[in-house]
């Protein structure tokens, strides 16, 4: 059987989407309720981030969801002594827990995780929406956000997920789907066969974009062509090889151009990579 990447082959079904949505919902009141006084307000103040709002996702993924505060509560906490930024995932997560007493719930990091007892995860991702200005002086369609990091005593760092996801968007356009097929096959391997190793969402959506160039699916087989089945895939694993005597390489996010560091995830990165043209 082959190991090739195929048409539409990774997908959500639609009991799983719509069980996603209902919590999200669920989240997304609870903490408009807790901190912006909005009672019954389950639409404002969030959207998906990661794998899911990049549309990379697959059945076995986590489902990111970033929740935007009210500035008042940065500065309540910028000026708390002792990593504030925990003490707001604390209250983040003590927001949820009135949504969810009976999961799991837990501050880890930079997120709020939530662990539902049929095996779904969600983390869950305050920030701060940073008003920012693009070209014309105009405010930008992409903000940034600014959200807690609560390792090594606490600090800020800054995201801009709505970028990524117009760049992976605008390419999977171009490549008449196969960005998004890409990244959710290599996740399907990893989660599959190599699931003790660590290979990360952001590294293989930058990867994929990076390394698929101008390849794209195309509707009717050309009888003429001079590629063979496996050859995108050999594309892709040469690309990633050329690093292995540094043990990984860096890349940028799609659209916000972040650094993405592939060290901790390139060997899983070439495993997965291997598996498909083997």
């Amino acid at each position: 059987m082959s190991n090739y990447v195929t048409k539409r082959g990774e997908f959500i079904p639609l009991d799983t989407r719509q069980l996603i949505a209902r919590r999200y919902h669920t989240v997304t009141k609870a903490v408009n309720r807790e901190f912006w006084g909005r009672l019954n307000d389950d639409t404002s103040n969030s959207f998906y981030v990661g794998s899911y709002g990049r549309g990379t996702a697959i059945d076995s993924s986590d489902i990111d969801i970033l929740v935007s505060l009210p500035k008042a509560e940065y500065n309540k906490y910028s000026y708390t002594a002792y990593n504030g930024q925990s003490r707001l995932l604390q209250a983040v997560r003590s927001a949820l827990l009135d949504a969810y007493p009976r999961s799991q719930i837990k501050a880890d990091g930079q997120v709020v995780k939530i662990d539902f007892s049929d095996g779904m995860k969600f983390e869950i991702l305050p920030a701060f929406k940073q008003d920012t200005y693009g070209y014309g002086w105009g405010l930008s369609s992409t903000p940034t956000y600014t959200y807690p990091d609560s390792n090594m005593g606490g600090n800020w760092k800054s995201t801009n997920p709505k970028a990524e996801q117009e760049a992976m968007a605008e390419k999977n356009k171009s490549s008449n789907g196969l960005l998004y097929d890409t990244c959710k096959h290599i996740r399907y391997i990893r989660d599959n066969f190599f699931s003790s190793y660590h290979l990360s969402g952001i590294v293989i959506d930058s990867f994929v974009y990076k390394a698929m160039g101008d390849w794209k699916w195309i509707d009717t087989p050309n009888p003429y062509s001079r590629y063979t089945p496996g050859d995108y895939e050999k594309v892709l694993y040469d690309y990633a090889k050329q690093f292995e005597y540094w043990g990984g390489f860096s890349l940028v996010a799609p659209g916000s151009n972040q650094d993405v560091n592939t060290k901790d995830s390139y060997n899983c990165l070439l495993k997965v990579l291997a598996y498909m043209i083997k």
